[in-house]
């Protein structure tokens, strides 16, 4: 029954993966499938089911860092996050006194950060992006 455990595990991983895009979570997550594989052979060695889970998840993130930097520093690559720098889009949720709000650019909605109180519906900037976080400022504004 331990794999069903590791199989939940591993979805929650693979699920969170997809909204963070950091390829962390996938290697943890894959490491979690590795430690349900073995529950179902080994299912009392709980300890080999880790150490495996651990090992795998270590390994992939250790050994494809240098491909992912590899890539992303080749001639031509350009992440489609970088461009939204400079581009415009419009408040969904004001900022509150922790100056965080929600924003829509395009198609896309964006949680952000802004040092000038934004209120729903007025036009923004974006002049820095983050992971997860875009900075932002009022159309027109310094």
């Amino acid at each position: 029954m331990g794999w069903v455990i590791w199989l939940v595990i591993a979805v929650c991983l693979l699920v969170a993966e997809i909204f963070s895009l950091t390829f962390y979570l996938l290697w943890l997550g894959v490491g979690a499938l590795v430690g349900g594989l073995v529950a179902l052979v080994l299912p009392d060695f709980y300890l080999v089911q880790v150490l495996l889970a651990g090992i795998t998840a270590v390994g992939l993130t250790v050994f494809t860092k240098p491909l992912t930097k590899r890539f992303r520093s080749s001639r031509g690559f350009r992440d489609a996050i970088d461009d939204l720098v400079g581009k415009q889009g419009v408040v969904l949720e004001g900022t509150g006194e922790n100056g965080l709000g929600i924003v829509r650019v395009g198609n896309e909605t964006w949680s952000a950060r802004s040092d000038q109180p934004l209120a729903a519906g007025e036009p923004i900037i974006i002049v820095h992006r983050g992971s997860t976080v875009v900075e932002v400022q009022k159309w027109g504004g310094v």
